[in-house]
């Protein structure tokens, strides 16, 4: 076999493997379940998709949705004292975390950890 033939023939059967496992490059959408009382969205920026956000009072199913590049917590502040164990984390964009937090009615905080993005705060409203 000459070396051009061994060139083509490997050029082909990359491509063929490239093929194979290719797929869409458009990303799958979020599906987020009916019971979650609370969604966030860590948006570019380093926020938040809104400054202020409001549950009711109880158990409440947590959504965080990772709209960014980059990786991202989120934990409930009541005064300067983090409640509970709660903490979600989301890597990458698309990531969705799930979490439960008992919370009676009150106000809150919501900040995301990681530092450097103190400025990803945003008011819980809990009735």
């Amino acid at each position: 076999m000459q070396r051009s033939t061994k060139v083509t023939l490997a050029a082909v059967l990359f491509s063929s493997v490239l093929a194979a496992c290719g797929g869409s490059s458009a990303s799958e959408p979020v599906v987020i379940p009916d019971t979650v009382g609370l969604e966030v969205h860590a948006v570019s920026g380093l926020k938040f998709d809104a400054s202020s956000y409001t549950a009711t009072a109880g158990d409440i199913e947590v959504a965080y949705v990772n709209e960014d590049s980059i990786r991202h917590t989120l934990v409930v502040v009541e005064g300067d004292t983090k409640v509970g164990s709660f903490e979600l984390k989301v890597n990458k964009s698309g990531d969705v975390d799930l979490g439960t937090i008992n919370l009676p009615a009150g106000n809150y905080v919501l900040l995301c950890t990681v530092p450097g993005h103190q400025n990803m705060k945003a008011d819980l409203t809990v009735k």
